[in-house]
């Protein structure tokens, strides 16, 4: 698997392959609560009938290791939103210990006050890439129903038992074993000093470390039932994309996180490295730039007009 390092966002964000320069603009993001985010809007030759399109980021991972990718969708008509969770990157706190943040919030909260934007700053439909965790987020946020369509990518919660045979025992070791040790130590997970991901909040390492097989068992019983209710509103369509060679995003744990989205019409795709003339793909290398002129082609058809362009791709 590839697994996201700091080494390589720089690698995936500084490789160019030919995409005409537009700069993202600074921009912040006010959330209910009040805490503040921070992000970018990229926005070129704009075309109102394509919209706007809202890059979730995976857990862990900066909103920069997207830029290219945001910079490419807007080169073809979108205006693009890409922002840190709170926490994470432009969005952490002076004081990341102690702040009370959960990957809940992310949805909640944080991806509420992106969809509220984009309905200021764009016109067309409202379309969601959501990498990793942030492919499964959206159902958390009370105004998710007016996404028009979604893009996943290894979009799945992190329930240990549906990491890959080969590597389980592996990866419940790290990240269910030793991050949540070291967030008790720390009072937050050091994430970057040991080159895995960024720091996180301990309220989102133990929601990862500790996540059950019914998400919604994770949360106080009390507050079950809406969690729920807010993913069965979503009726947007969803593509779901996940790699064979994916430790953590198998075909097992895509469907356990599509199960929640129970009124959107889904569609599962499984792509190779083969399929893709690589080597491998793992759980982040579809955003790195050198899919420019291949996958990120094929990937607007979805996101332009709703058409699956690996139709023949379905997993078994």
């Amino acid at each position: 698997m590839a697994e996201y390092s700091q080494t390589q966002e720089r690698s995936g964000y500084l490789a160019h392959d030919g995409l005409q320069p537009v700069e993202g603009r600074e921009i912040t993001l006010r959330c209910r609560d009040g805490v503040t985010l921070r992000g970018h809007v990229w926005s070129g030759r704009a075309d109102p009938l394509c919209g706007t399109v809202i890059v979730n980021p995976a857990t862990g991972v900066r909103a920069r290791y997207y830029h290219y990718f945001a910079r490419f969708l807007a080169e073809h008509g979108f205006v693009v939103l890409t922002y840190d969770y709170r926490g994470i990157g432009l969005s952490r706190p002076d004081r990341l210990a102690g702040c009370g943040f959960r990957w809940r919030d992310w949805g909640e909260r944080d991806f509420d006050a992106a969809l509220d934007f984009a309905d200021r700053i764009g016109g067309g439909p409202v379309l969601v890439v959501g990498h990793s965790i942030g492919g499964f987020l959206p159902g958390f946020a009370a105004n998710a129903r007016r996404i028009d369509r979604m893009l996943t990518v290894g979009a799945q919660y992190a329930y240990w038992r549906d990491y890959a045979a080969r590597e389980r025992l592996r990866l419940f070791l790290k990240w269910h074993l030793a991050m949540p040790a070291l967030t008790a130590l720390f009072g937050y997970f050091p994430g970057e000093r040991l080159g895995w991901l960024e720091d996180l909040p301990a309220g989102v390492a133990n929601e990862w470390s500790f996540r059950r097989a019914r998400m919604e068992l994770s949360y106080p019983a009390r507050e079950r039932q809406a969690i729920l209710n807010n993913f069965s509103a979503v009726t947007a369509p969803i593509l779901a994309i996940t790699a064979a060679d994916d430790e953590f995003a198998t075909v097992t744990a895509i469907r356990r996180a599509l199960r929640y989205y129970r009124q959107a019409p889904t569609t599962e795709v499984l792509l190779s490295p083969a399929n893709l003339g690589v080597d491998r793909l793992g759980h982040f290398d579809l955003f790195h730039a050198r899919h420019a002129t291949g996958f990120w082609i094929d990937a607007l058809l979805w996101l332009r007009d709703g058409i699956n362009p690996w139709p023949d791709k379905a997993p078994l």
